[in-house]
């Protein structure tokens, strides 16, 4: 599976952003979907994920309840609506996709990445 984030930019604090990830081929809805950041001198962190069927959600401390993941079989898509961001939030936000039915919550357990999609939030 391919897959192309798209939806970064720049915000101001305390403002929205809505990324969106959209994989390539007809199997998009047997994989686990995630996303990740990676902040400048930073590690790649985890920061939420969806299950197949969208039932199971789950989130990064840091970034729950500002955050929601959420997909669209139909549309082959991914979305991360990022809500009240913090100047922390600042980082290259990479969507990701698992073979295994099972929750990733790190690099390793992703088998395809896209490019990365760049969030700034500054006033």
């Amino acid at each position: 599976v391919q897959l192309q984030a798209s939806g970064g930019g720049l915000v101001q604090p305390g403002g929205s952003l809505r990324l969106s990830c959209a994989a390539s081929g007809r199997t998009f809805g047997s994989y686990v979907m995630g996303w990740f950041r990676q902040a400048l001198g930073k590690e790649r962190e985890f920061v939420a994920a969806i299950s197949r069927s969208a039932y199971t959600t789950n989130y990064a401390d840091s970034v729950k309840g500002r955050f929601t993941i959420s997909r669209d079989n139909a549309k082959n898509t991914v979305y991360l609506q990022m809500n009240s961001l913090k100047a922390e939030d600042t980082a290259v936000y990479f969507c990701a996709a698992r073979e295994r039915a099972t929750t990733g919550w790190t690099m390793k357990d992703y088998d395809y990445w896209g490019q990365g999609t760049q969030v700034t939030v500054s006033s």
